[in-house]
């Protein structure tokens, strides 16, 4: 069998360490260099802790200590838990933000296509909501007695990945984020009714930009035109509106008003969009993809390290969350070049039992029939013991 290094440092090898170095000597490199932990080894520890799911600087010092004989093949050394900590809060986070993007170009590149035919891009815009204890984070004040930090997300639907995350304070609010996004011409962009800003969106109609979200009730418009619609796939109606009142003069564009009842729950649907080459159901079937990013926030609350922190202040917090991103865009890039339909959880799984193996990460993912045959064998031995 040929040599191979461990799993971990293959897994590594998605962020050239030529890249790391130049991206730190772009804008951020250190005043001196460090005597013990280098930003490559603050990384490594990190991404280790989201990994293996550790539950302190301790917790990870000591697992790291266990392995000193493999820790060669990552480039790193041992790490003390006071010196991680002090890297983690005095390091600039915003480092690791652009080692995310960088790496972001590399996952769109393998991503598989999203499900609809049509070629332009497809995004979902959210935010989620870390809830913070007030007494430990008081820089992250949300409200009377709690604390918080938000996630404004832009989901990208290839392969359902994020293409750009804004970290902020709770209170801030969603438009605010939303309003800064540099958007691709001819692309479409989903979000809620929290979003609805109709002088935003007369801005990304002059931008060749799309935008898919559902109606609000009290919209003053008025219908210009009517198109004939199917209703045996649930669509109700199909309008061309333009907005009266005030709202008029901040998006003087033709919007396009679809109605739509789920045939499921019977639940009825109104959105509004100013797309009007695509037919109505793909429109609805457009929204109905938005829940991929509400699954997204709830896998990296699961299972990576963002809902616990290893230090207090702002900066370790923004380093933990960015370096939670790095390591979910890995294993995606994992992913999508395995081919083989593993979810994301499950490849987690695998590599935290394998993390330290010394075999090829692609035999990992793809066993030979042999050690399928073990594996089946192992675990009916386990299942006839447990009974």
């Amino acid at each position: 069998m040929a040599h191979s290094s461990t799993i971990f440092s293959q897994l590594l090898q998605l962020v050239s360490r030529h890249d790391f170095r130049r991206i730190e000597e772009e804008g951020f490199k250190l005043g001196r260099k460090p005597r013990s932990l280098t930003r490559w080894g603050q990384f490594v520890a990190m991404m280790f802790a989201h990994l293996t799911a550790r539950s302190s600087l301790r917790d990870i010092a000591s697992q790291l200590g266990a392995q000193t004989r493999r820790l060669y093949h990552l480039g790193v050394r041992g790490v003390k838990r006071s010196t991680l900590s002090d890297a983690n809060q005095d390091r600039p986070a915003e480092f690791f933000e652009s080692v995310f993007h960088h790496l972001y170009a590399k996952c769109s590149v393998v991503a598989p296509k999203k499900r609809f035919r049509f070629k332009c891009k497809l995004y979902s815009f959210d935010s989620t909501v870390v809830d913070l204890c007030l007494t430990l984070f008081p820089w992250a004040r949300f409200r009377k007695n709690k604390g918080g930090i938000k996630l404004h997300t832009l989901l990208d639907h290839d392969g359902h990945i994020p293409a750009f995350v804004q970290v902020t304070d709770a209170k801030t609010p969603d438009l605010v984020v939303a309003r800064l996004l540099k958007l691709p011409s001819g692309s479409i962009t989903v979000f809620d009714r929290a979003y609805i800003d109709f002088a935003w969106f007369g801005r990304l109609d002059q931008n060749d930009q799309f935008f898919v979200t559902r109606m609000k009730r009290n919209i003053s418009c008025k219908v210009v035109e009517r198109h004939e619609v199917d209703r045996s796939k649930g669509v109700t109606s199909d309008q061309m509106i333009v907005l009266t009142g005030a709202k008029a003069k901040e998006c003087p564009i033709l919007l396009r008003r679809i109605g739509y009842r789920d045939p499921e729950t019977g639940k009825h649907y109104v959105f509004l969009t100013n797309i009007r080459h695509l037919v109505a159901k793909t429109i609805c079937d457009i929204y109905h993809d938005r829940w991929q990013i509400e699954l997204f926030f709830k896998w990296i609350k699961q299972n990576l390290k963002i809902k616990t922190f290893f230090g207090t202040s702002r900066n370790a917090v923004l380093t933990q969350v960015w370096i939670a991103l790095i390591t979910l865009l890995i294993l995606a890039f994992y992913k999508f070049k395995s081919k083989l339909g593993q979810s994301l959880t499950q490849i987690l799984k695998m590599l935290q039992l394998n993390l330290f193996g010394t075999r090829s990460i692609w035999e990992l993912f793809n066993p030979s029939p042999i050690e399928q045959s073990a594996q089946t064998v192992g675990q009916l031995s386990i299942n006839f013991n447990y009974i």
